[in-house]
């Protein structure tokens, strides 16, 4: 894997490490819901998911 792919998969990291950040967390705990879902919840596995989905493609694309 060239170093601009590992770059990208760290730049992944580092973003959802300031995502699931507790300050932020805390702007989604409200009693509303999305789909039946609490917001908090809905938040932390929708980025779960798509932060797996991401770095699948990095590395199905990308792989050497």
């Amino acid at each position: 894997m060239k170093k601009r792919h590992i770059q990208k998969l760290t730049l992944i990291s580092l973003i959802l490490a300031l995502a699931f950040n507790l300050p932020l967390l805390l702007i989604f705990n409200s009693e509303a819901a999305i789909f039946g879902i609490p917001k908090i919840l809905f938040y932390v596995f929708t980025l779960w998911a798509a932060s797996a989905i991401v770095s699948l493609i990095i590395f199905q694309k990308y792989n050497d």
